[in-house]
């Protein structure tokens, strides 16, 4: 069998860049093609370049050798001038934007591979075709969930694990060569950093279990379980399995961690709220220290999954076997939804009623924690 037409005239040990996604969660998803990737060149120099915010997401990886950051704002001009020094030969872009391939075609690489989209081919040299089991994530209008609601019974959305969204990211590597059969999201945080927070955050002498508490979502409300449910359903926890709850989120979401702590609190209670204290390392090995995670679809979701850490998400607006979680299908998480007809609307905000996450009742995460944590 010929070689893809990407990876012919490479050298034995060739030096790779990938362009980075630019959001948490989405960075996660791409960890099993960067590690088919090294599986395939593991000769290779792979350097990653990522925004500035998830630069430490990627230290310690297996799969990637050099680290390459971009500021907000920094011209397109900039960053190519910056990766012209690495003299790569071949770029794999994995964000679907204009911008990202551009800037492989200004650093002069010669190979440059990525997803065939409007305004972009002429930057690549090689585009590839979108996989046949591709979701497209289409945000619906108010008329059509009024429709869909108004006429029970409805279908409910159900798809295959082949369209979760981590398959985007191997079907690319695959177009170099690489294994497109999935692995879980990987990522690695070492002894002596969670050590170092356990020191830090005064969780040395803590027995009891510790169970995280990740309330916010930065995408948009349609994304959060009700706070008086994470209130009810954190109490409930705390009195049958005596945990101490850590609290995390960024300094936005100060005000609703607060009122998570102000209402899970009473005499017997043990909780640290850490929003907006933590750098992204440290919140990696916070999230590896806890027993399970409960917490909205948001980033620390991914992370926290790909360090091992169980977690009980509720979804509403969006969807899990588009990008839920780790593996698909890994039966150490759990991932609610309701079966109501207009879930997932992909919106930031209900136009209607909020039915989706209202229907997940508290009782229900709670012996979903209950059964991760045993």
């Amino acid at each position: 069998m010929n070689p893809p037409s990407a990876t012919r005239h490479l050298p034995s040990a060739p030096r790779i860049l990938i362009r980075g996604t630019n959001w948490l969660g989405d960075a996660v998803m791409t960890t099993p093609a960067l590690l088919r990737l090294r599986e395939k060149f593991p000769g290779a120099h792979i350097a990653l370049l990522t925004p500035q915010k998830l630069r430490d997401l990627w230290l310690n990886h297996p799969a990637v050798d050099e680290i390459i950051s971009f500021a907000l704002g920094e011209s397109v001009f900039a960053i190519g001038k910056k990766l012209r020094a690495g003299k790569f030969e071949l770029a794999l872009v994995l964000p679907n934007s204009p911008r990202s391939a551009l800037e492989v075609f200004l650093a002069g690489i010669p190979q440059r591979s990525g997803y065939a989209r409007p305004w972009r081919n002429f930057f690549l040299t090689e585009t590839i075709a979108s996989r046949p089991e591709a979701v497209k994530m289409r945000k619906r209008t108010k008329a059509e969930i009024e429709k869909l609601i108004s006429h029970l019974p409805s279908s409910i959305f159900h798809l295959p694990p082949a369209a979760h969204q981590l398959h985007e990211y191997l079907h690319l590597a695959a177009a170099l060569g690489a294994n497109p059969e999935p692995l879980a999201p990987q990522l690695v945080v070492t002894p002596d950093e969670v050590e170092a927070v356990r020191q830090k955050f005064g969780l040395e002498k803590i027995s009891q279990p510790i169970f995280g508490l990740n309330p916010g979502a930065e995408y948009g409300p349609a994304k959060r379980w009700p706070v008086e449910n994470f209130i009810a359903a954190a109490r409930e926890i705390q009195q049958r399995t005596n945990c101490t709850w850590l609290l995390f989120g960024g300094k936005n979401d100060q005000p609703l961690t607060a009122l998570i702590e102000s209402g899970i609190r009473n005499p017997q209670s043990a909780i640290r709220n850490l929003s907006g204290q933590t750098t992204l390392r440290e919140l990696m090995a916070l999230l590896k220290l806890c027993s399970v995670l409960l917490t909205n679809d948001t980033g620390p979701m991914h992370v926290a999954a790909a360090l091992g850490t169980p977690v009980v998400v509720p979804f509403g607006s969006t969807s899990p076997e588009l990008t839920g979680p780790g593996l698909p299908g890994d039966p150490r998480h759990r991932l609610l939804k309701s079966e109501v007809p207009c879930s997932p609307c992909f919106l930031r905000e209900c136009p209607i009623d909020f039915r989706c996450m209202k229907d997940i009742s508290a009782e229900r995460v709670v012996e979903a924690v209950l059964q991760v944590a045993s």
